[in-house]
């Protein structure tokens, strides 16, 4: 246990299991007095009180008419402030927002009485990172063929194509919108409601799975085949352990999906296909296609080789982390996650599919990656990478082209989702894994062989962890296919 005093308030921080500090404060009497005091001289300076003069108010008229708000006002400058010098006090680094320590509650503030209140945080694990020069890396390689021209082209026909609003009975790829209500199944316990959640009934190569309200849900295509505008659908679905909101996690979950309204696409033609993408013929078409699909396999290429040291670097470590894995933590990686698929420009559709099948992983993966993120972290810090404003601005460029939205829209999206710091953060963990990849030793091998090899790690670590998946890492994103960028996806 360590303890420090700054201007009488006492602080004392000891551990509360891995990762995690708890820290207690007690704020003396004379120093709550004083805060008190100040925000009393405050409001009387400002106050605006009917029959009286700014500024002369009485005290107990302010204290009557304000002085639950004024003490509550107090209690949470208190808190911060004694949090934050603790905090600095004893470089503690937190990863998460405190909460309240088992079996306390946030104390009132009483004038001539000490204010007292404990927290539990959690914190970066300490740890060193293994040597990582002359890391072994395999890169994958393909060629960019006819087929993957054709098969994106086709996937782009359907994005650019002339959706139709429909009544049903649906079909394969329909989309519909409804209000969705997810209750804990068989009760009346609302968990969440959504007025425009979407479905799309699954193609038959999903094998009758598909994502809604971002968990993959199976047999969706049996659920939502034949029904029409009007109709209410359950839902019936498993929270998986790894969901970022805690309520949900292993409950089984009965959603009511009144549809309210669907379309059909019709794929666009090729002529117009080429004349929406700017491209004078049909074989300026396919060079532009291929093209496209050369910079999303590069950048897939880069992000296995990233994948690798990112791997390769967790597994060298061991520490213990949080008991808990946070909504917060959960749902920071997700995103993080999010952001690497739009960048390298995998369609918005995938995006969410994948998102869904991440969900579906178990508690174990889940913690898999938090202990990733700790890693990297530290890397970037041994490193002293950090991300530039001039390269968020790059990225989110990026994005938005590959979005099909103007920069300054997306850049908004993200500040006002709280998102933009993800972005900085993803840059900062690509820049410390390029350099390790430029002091790497790389051998180069064909993609076929890189996707066998990963489904047999990927089948073994299903295995291990009683059916979790991966969250990234794949140069393909089915067999015969090249690296994800160059898939029909």
């Amino acid at each position: 246990m360590s303890t420090a005093t700054a201007e009488a308030t006492r602080i004392s921080v000891s551990d509360a299991g891995p990762a995690a500090k708890r820290i207690d404060i007690t704020v003396p009497a004379a120093s709550v007095d004083g805060h008190v005091s100040t925000a009393l001289s405050g409001l009387q300076r400002d106050a605006a009180v009917p029959g009286f003069r700014k500024g002369k108010v009485p005290m107990a008229l302010l204290r009557r008419k304000f002085g639950g708000a004024l003490l509550q006002d107090v209690r949470q400058r208190l808190i911060a402030e004694s949090y934050q010098r603790a905090l600095e006090d004893n470089k503690i680094r937190p990863i998460a927002p405190p909460e309240m320590a088992p079996g306390t509650t946030e104390p009132e503030v009483v004038e001539g009485k000490d204010f007292a209140f404990s927290v539990v945080v959690e914190i970066m694990p300490s740890f060193d990172l293994p040597s990582w020069e002359g890391m072994a890396i395999s890169r994958p390689v393909i060629a960019i063929g006819d087929t993957h021209v054709e098969e994106e082209i086709k996937r782009l026909s359907y994005r650019f194509g002339t959706p139709t609003e429909i009544q049903g009975p649906f079909e394969p790829l329909d989309r519909m919108v409804g209000k969705a209500t997810a209750r804990l199944a068989g009760t009346d316990d609302v968990q969440f409601e959504a007025e425009q959640a979407l479905a799309v009934v699954p193609a038959a190569e999903d094998a009758g799975k598909g994502p809604f309200l971002g968990l993959l849900v199976e047999g969706l295509d049996t659920m939502l085949k034949g029904k029409k505008v009007g109709d209410s659908v359950v839902i019936t679905m498993k929270g998986p352990e790894g969901h970022e909101i805690e309520a949900i996690r292993g409950a089984d979950l009965a959603v009511t999906f009144e549809i309210r309204a669907a379309e059909r696409i019709t794929p666009a033609t090729r002529e117009a296909l080429a004349s929406q993408l700017g491209c004078e013929s049909d074989d300026v078409l396919k060079d532009s296609v291929r093209s496209l699909l050369e910079r999303r396999r590069d950048d897939e290429q880069r992000s296995a080789m990233r994948d690798q040291v990112f791997e390769q670097l967790a597994a060298g470590v061991d520490f213990e982390l949080p008991v808990k894995v946070s909504e917060s933590q959960v749902a920071r990686d997700l995103e993080r996650q999010r952001l690497e698929m739009l960048y390298r420009g995998t369609d918005p559709q995938v995006v969410e599919r994948r998102m869904a099948e991440i969900r579906t992983s178990s508690a174990d993966e889940s913690r898999r990656r938090l202990k990733l993120f700790f890693v990297l972290a530290r890397l970037a810090e041994q490193l002293g990478v950090e991300a530039t404003d001039a390269e968020v601005n790059g990225r989110i460029a990026m994005i938005a082209r590959q979005r099909g939205t103007r920069p300054a829209e997306l850049r908004a999206e993200l500040e006002k989702s709280g998102r933009l710091s993800e972005l900085a953060l993803q840059i900062r963990e690509h820049k410390a894994a390029d350099r390790v990849i430029a002091k790497a030793s790389i051998t180069d091998i064909p993609a076929e062989e890189w996707n066998a090899q990963l489904e047999a790690r990927t089948a073994a670590a299903s295995k291990a962890r009683s059916g979790a998946k991966p969250s990234s890492g794949s140069a393909s994103g089915a067999k015969g296919k090249p690296a994800k960028s160059g898939t029909s996806e």
